[in-house]
């Protein structure tokens, strides 16, 4: 027996500890031979979660500058985040406390750590690339939700791809909007509110994530009471009393942090001349206007529900479907009232229905169709089981949506993966570069708003349409209003509030279509403001049309001017700019002239020709060996004035001279 004098003391010990420490090789052996215990426990788990990751990051990923085209709410949500790691501020405009700005914060936080920003010609492409990694790990958090649950590993895997894949989840996974940063938050939450072991570290975890989440976007506060409903049904009942109140304090912690940040800048209460954290409340919840009837065709929430309804109304009506028998299971019963009651919320009289509401229904719908389908499956393998028939009739009525779902899913998904719908904001943009001076003054979406400040305009010269008639900042170096704009660029999210903003409206009505670009509800018009009205410019227009006609006839009848038929045809028709006869008329005066014909500029069909080819001046060549001649570099010096082209360039064989737009007619 060993007495207490021959045992080893607490520093004998130690010091044997510290006489031989582990090596760096023994430490690398460990840490490997723990991963490999981890790899191989979790196996079964990866084989399946994997492929449906890569599946999903695929699809969602691939072509994801075509389809969709950009919005002018994922162009305010990047330029925020932009505004953060490039201008130091929150907002590239007055931030107002219309959302909190965690949401942009996390976006702005991995754009610069992965340089998505300098990586991407379009700004918003780093937004989106932002979001989908979000939503990569809203699939892995939807599958272990889904095992939680006590969902097959196959189900768990559908329930991913449901999410991941659907239709309705692709346009919107790939669209730059709060919801999606916040969609792992609320997933992560419930995840630890279902934890059976550690709960207090596990449902103070829950609190977090879902403060997080309703601080990224606070419609995700509608989720709480089915939370709470899960943590009560999870919490062991001799801790729960300490448990939720450890979750409560945290949850009211991160929320009082929002009002800290309004109440230490002095913003927390409305006031002159400032904006407040009451009043952005007061817009979200009472002052914004209503979504209409479900009744009325023209409503916003009709048009809402029928683009919902036209990306998949598969996945809809399984869903709901799925929601309405989930009731009667009671594993699945808080999920399937979370989205039968956020359903019928968007029905309230008077409320207002966001666009992308349905992100957050997204993962519990998919949950529920993959959940009740897997629940069906288990009661028919039982042998014995009672509701064998209400089982079968569930699998029946699943088998059915997927024979549906499979070519509607294919035909939407070649669509996403293939079409070019951005194509034509990009190629205005490209023509707002390459045709409007830096130094002009332009009303955008804000989906271009970073790219422009990029290329060179500064920040108080691109205006985000909607500041225009909502920020006194905007307004106030805007004296004139409308009339102190050189363009305005026209997107669908512009035409679809016609009356809601005044002076865009009025910049619109007196402007000209001078390049237009796609079709549709994709089209995008660039149009020169003109000060004294559309209708005068018109007119304006029409006598300079005359006025061309006449000279381009006499021009086409000089033997020294050596054109195309069809360019000839041209001149005569009056669709050739004024200034270009000019200076055909000059170079026709001091001997021969080739013209290589006149260029359009993309954008600009039915516009007067703007661009000219010279080909040869008095019988010498305008290019050598790739670049200006003697006589062409002479004579483009020679060019002044409202004669002198904005641009230069040099086309095969042809030297290329582009005028810059001009709402008043230059006569020569």
């Amino acid at each position: 027996m060993t007495t207490t004098l021959e045992r080893p003391t607490s520093v004998e010990a130690d010091e044997t500890v510290v006489a031989a420490p582990s090596s760096p090789d023994s430490s690398l052996r460990h840490a490997a031979r723990r991963t490999g215990e981890w790899l191989r426990d979790r196996a079964p788990a990866l084989v399946w979660l994997i492929p449906v990751l890569a599946v999903s990051a695929i699809v969602n990923f691939l072509n994801v500058g075509g389809a969709p085209q950009r919005i002018d709410d994922e162009g305010t949500y990047t330029a925020q985040a932009w505004a953060v790691t490039h201008l130091g501020e929150l907002a590239h405009y007055t931030y107002w406390y219309d959302h909190p700005p965690l949401g942009w914060l996390q976006i702005a936080g991995y754009t610069q750590i992965t340089g998505a920003f300098e990586r991407w010609d379009i700004a918003v492409l780093a937004g989106r690339e932002a979001v989908l990694v979000a939503t990569l790990i809203s699939v892995a958090l939807v599958w272990m939700l889904a095992r939680r649950l006590g969902m097959s590993r196959p189900a768990s895997a559908v329930a991913g791809l449901v999410f991941a894949l659907s239709p309705l989840a692709v346009q919107f996974h790939r669209t730059v909007y709060l919801d999606n940063v916040a969609t792992p938050w609320l997933l992560l939450a419930f995840v630890l509110a279902m934890n059976r072991r550690g709960q207090l570290a596990a449902f103070a975890g829950s609190a977090l994530a879902f403060g997080i989440a309703v601080l990224t976007k606070e419609t995700f506060l509608l989720a709480l009471p089915f939370l709470i409903w899960v943590m009560i049904r999870s919490a062991r009942r001799e801790t729960r009393r300490y448990t939720l109140s450890v979750a409560s304090s945290i949850l009211v912690l991160i929320g009082g942090s929002y009002l800290l940040l309004a109440a230490v800048k002095g913003e927390l209460f409305s006031g002159a001349g400032r904006v407040s954290l009451m009043d952005g409340i007061t817009f979200q919840l009472g002052s914004r206007e209503s979504s209409g009837s479900i009744a009325d065709p023209d409503s916003l929430i009709n048009r809402t529900l029928g683009m919902w309804w036209q990306l998949d109304p598969v996945f809809i009506v399984l869903s709901l479907v799925a929601a309405a028998v989930a009731v009667f299971l009671p594993r699945f019963r808080p999920y399937a009232v979370l989205v039968l009651a956020m359903t019928a919320f968007m029905f309230r009289p008077g409320g207002y229905l966001p666009v992308p509401y349905v992100i957050m229904l997204i993962p519990f719908g998919a949950l529920l169709i993959a959940g009740v389908c897997d629940a069906a499956v288990a009661r028919v393998r039982r042998k014995g089981s009672a509701h064998r028939g209400l089982a079968m009739a569930a699998i029946g009525v699943t088998a059915i949506g997927a024979v549906v779902a499979v070519p509607l899913w294919t035909t939407q998904l070649r669509g996403f993966v293939l079409a070019d719908l951005d194509e034509p904001l990009r190629d205005a943009q490209s023509w707002l570069v390459d045709n409007a001076g830096t130094d002009q003054r332009v009303i955008v979406d804000d989906a271009m708003w970073v790219d422009l400040v990029k290329a060179g305009w500064d920040r108080d010269n691109v205006i985000w349409y909607y500041k225009l008639d909502t920020d006194p900042a905007v307004q106030a170096q805007s004296p004139n209003g409308w009339r102190d704009a050189d363009y305005v660029i026209t997107t669908d999210s512009m035409r679809t509030f016609p009356g809601a903003f005044p002076q865009v409206q009025q910049a619109i009505d007196n402007s000209v279509v001078v390049a237009s670009f796609g079709s549709g509800t994709q089209a995008v018009e660039v149009r020169r403001v003109a000060i004294d009205g559309a209708e005068q410019a018109a007119a304006a227009a029409d006598d300079a049309e005359a006025t061309r006609a006449a000279l381009g006839a006499e021009l086409a009848t000089n033997p020294e001017v050596d054109v195309t038929d069809a360019d000839r045809d041209r001149l005569i028709a009056g669709q050739v700019d004024s200034r270009i006869i000019a200076v055909l008329a000059t170079l026709a005066g001091a001997g021969s002239v080739t013209v290589g014909g006149f260029p359009i500029v993309p954008g600009e069909d039915g516009m007067p020709f703007r661009q000219l080819a010279l080909t040869a001046i008095g019988g010498s060549p305008t290019i050598v060996d790739g670049e200006l001649s003697a006589v062409a570099q002479a004579f483009v010096e020679s060019l002044s004035g409202s004669y002198e082209p904005s641009d230069v360039t040099v086309s095969d064989d042809d030297l290329v001279l582009r005028y810059p737009v001009s709402l008043q007619p230059t006569l020569p």
